[in-house]
């Protein structure tokens, strides 16, 4: 299948920008900060905060960065991912030496386009469970990183500081001997789907983990004890117009979140493959069949989705606009989706990349923030003011290419690949 990867700029640069008025503005208090590209957050069961770092890679085995091509980008290994615990006004990294990869370039400071632990939940009875992303395929993983916790659902053993945890299902493996999504070619897909596996967000229900796979386009599902690994569902493509050529090509699903619907049933939001168009991101549901229906559409890279206990869903947008062919830098935005399908703009200014979400037993929201960068992440809790306020957000430089959100594509061989 032919596919396309982000490049939003070609050098770093330092802009202090001004973001426009949301419609209903929100206030923005820090939580913890000093995070290396933070991504899932979850409560655990005695209502601590827990997020995933996906660290800051390192100087150990390199890949290519998805979507380099000429500038040989490569993203190098590092143990610097991590679980940070916010407690009671503290924050804690509580696992640590985790998996990540991620590009550096001498003239910046950080490290940017971080994989590495992407999401964490817990079990009835408060065990933790992570996903660590790939965004290759497993044979880069094997033969060239030979780091096997990379694609991998792991159960954490203890949170005490170190390093402790057992890996329980091969995600990036599965993808190797099956590729769900390989269904050959079609008028909108002249080639196959290459093998390539970037596990991203899940929750669990019972003893069953709900998967989605970032870069397989699909939904999994596994046992907590590991056993059991299957693909439930395929996201499905759709024909749209290649702006680089007016040709009508495949775009992917590219599944990012998951969620429980107040009926019970399985929510999947997508941020969608090349071109990335506005207003092109849809959430389905998932029927009796396991067969996705849309349930709302007209987002913009979606990134996670949270249903609050009206029955209302939350819907973070890892930016306003498309990034594919962006000339400045768009914020994150978060809207709220009403149960009878109204839609209101909670909060834009001051998210830049924002990553993930959770709500508070208490109606607070959290949300993952900066979090494309090392060092610089952090959680803010959301409060909603009766008035609207314009707040300004200062973006700092990134040079991002091939996206750690466009690596949940699968990369074909056969593909020509236009930046």
């Amino acid at each position: 299948m032919l596919k396309k990867f982000l490049m939003v700029a070609t050098g770093a640069v330092l802009i202090a920008l001004g973001v426009g008025e949301a419609s209903y503005a929100a206030t923005l208090n820090v939580i913890a900060s000093g995070l290396d590209g933070p991504r899932g957050l979850t409560f655990a069961p005695d209502g601590s905060l827990y997020v995933t770092e996906a660290g800051r890679g390192g100087t150990g085995a390199c890949i290519p960065a998805p979507g380099s091509g000429a500038s040989g980008l490569v993203m190098c290994y590092g143990a610097t991912g991590a679980v940070t615990r916010i407690q009671n006004g503290i924050q804690e990294r509580v696992v640590t030496g985790l998996p990540s990869i991620a590009v550096s370039i001498p003239e910046l400071p950080v490290s940017f386009d971080a994989t590495g632990p992407h999401d964490i939940q817990f079990d009835a009875t408060g065990k933790a469970y992570v996903v660590v992303g790939l965004g290759s395929s497993p044979d880069q993983r094997d033969n060239v990183l030979q780091i096997p916790d990379f694609g991998q659902l792991i159960a954490i053993n203890q949170f005490n500081g170190g390093s402790s945890w057992t890996r329980l299902a091969d995600l990036a493996a599965y993808e190797g001997l099956y590729n769900p999504d390989n269904t050959g070619s079609s008028i909108y897909n002249p080639y196959q789907n290459g093998i390539d596996s970037n596990p991203y967000s899940f929750l669990i229900q019972g003893n069953n983990a709900y998967i989605v796979d970032a870069a397989g386009n699909d939904l999994l599902k596994v046992k907590t004890d590991g056993s059991g690994l299957e693909a439930l569902s395929v996201l499905p493509e759709r024909p749209v117009t290649d702006p680089a050529t007016g040709e009508t090509i495949g775009m992917q699903s590219v599944p990012t979140a998951i969620a429980t619907g107040p009926d019970g049933a399985l929510y999947v939001g997508e941020y969608t493959g090349y071109p990335n168009p506005d207003n092109a991101a849809r959430i389905f549901r998932f029927d009796s069949n396991g067969q996705p229906v849309v349930y709302a559409d007209g987002f913009t890279q979606i990134v996670d989705i949270a249903f609050d206990n009206q029955g209302g869903l939350y819907v973070l947008e890892f930016a306003s606009t498309s990034l594919q062919f962006a000339n400045s830098l768009p914020s994150g935005v978060l809207i709220y989706l009403s149960p009878n399908g109204d839609r209101k703009t909670i909060a834009s200014d001051g998210l830049l990349f924002p990553t993930a979400l959770a709500l508070g037993s208490n109606g607070d929201i959290y949300v993952s923030n900066q979090g494309y960068l090392s060092g610089r992440g952090e959680i803010v809790r959301i409060s909603v003011p009766e008035s609207s306020n314009t707040a300004s957000m200062l973006a700092f430089g990134v040079f991002m290419t091939g996206s750690w959100l466009l690596r949940k594509h699968k990369s074909s061989s056969n593909a020509k690949n236009f930046i």
